[in-house]
């Protein structure tokens, strides 16, 4: 390896710094194919990152903040590496994303109803056969 591109390197622990990750994370986003045109081994097998791989980084702490999986970030950091710009891409997995979170609220809502339904009807001093055949008679009995 030439010694000047050497020197332009990032060590593990330098874009574990400036990308505010832990070793761990990173070596383990190397592993998985998240960052394969930005790491090269030296010849004593160290990892050497490109500068860009803390744009990169970014990138995916991003995109999993906006809910999008390993596996997603990876597809779209594929057309990125085909030099395209993947913007197509995040946005269909962002629609998605809407379409699920929207399922997940009507899902809570069902959920927060039947939960003031049991808490209305809640019995703080329940019979003693109730007592006797449930571990929880208010959410064991029989619906209202």
């Amino acid at each position: 390896m030439d010694a000047v591109i050497a020197d332009e390197r990032l060590k593990i622990g330098d874009v574990a710094q400036q990308s505010g990750l832990s070793v761990k994370t990173v070596r383990y986003y190397e592993e998985i194919g998240l960052l394969a045109p930005t790491v090269e081994r030296s010849d004593s097998g160290y990892r050497l990152f490109a500068p860009s791989v803390i744009n990169r980084l970014g990138f995916v702490r991003r995109a999993q903040a906006l809910g999008l999986s390993l596996n997603e970030i990876r597809d779209i950091l594929k057309v990125s590496d085909r030099g395209e710009l993947p913007c197509e891409e995040v946005k269909q997995h962002l629609a998605l994303k809407v379409e699920e979170i929207n399922h997940q609220i009507t899902a809570l809502e069902i959920l927060k109803d039947e939960l003031q339904q049991l808490l209305s009807h809640w019995q703080d001093h329940p019979s003693s056969v109730q007592v006797n055949t449930t571990i929880c008679p208010n959410i064991q009995g029989e619906s209202p």
